[in-house]
């Protein structure tokens, strides 16, 4: 039942993201260009999807149980850190470059698009690289 809803779960919010448009470079980079031909029916998209998620979290947020008999674990609120302001900026630069972003660029790949396929691969070795030249060794690491 679990990976029925997981499925199912992923290919409507594929089929939302082909809809919305959202799997269209071209739209994604009209709406991060308020200077040219800017397309602001994205921001709608957003807006509705920020309401979906405040609604979907504040039910979850009174339940123990998924829908599946899982447990639901909502992430503790903490303050805002640098770190996810620099990482935000990071992904919004790349996502204004080439006008994909990862949820988006699966779907095209399943097209064949190879633009996507190219990014997504790119987005892979950025997985890779994540925080390396600044990983510290462990503790652990450094008593042996």
């Amino acid at each position: 039942m679990k990976i029925l809803v997981a499925g199912l779960s992923g290919l409507l919010f594929g089929l939302g993201l082909i809809l919305a448009g959202m799997s269209n470079p071209g739209k994604v980079i009209g709406f991060l260009d308020p200077g040219g031909a800017w397309d602001p029916s994205l921001a709608l998209v957003m807006l509705g999807a920020i309401a979906v998620s405040a609604i979907g979290l504040g039910l979850a947020g009174r339940r123990r149980v998924s829908w599946t008999g899982q447990p639901v674990h909502l992430p503790p609120r903490r303050p805002l850190q640098n770190r996810l302001w620099r990482g935000g900026m990071l992904f919004g630069a790349g996502w204004g470059l080439v006008g994909l972003c990862p949820g988006p660029d699966l779907v095209l790949i399943g097209t064949g698009h190879t633009g996507a396929m190219l990014f997504g691969l790119a987005m892979l070795a950025g997985f890779q690289l994540h925080d390396r030249p600044w990983r510290r060794p462990s503790r652990a690491t450094l008593h042996d």
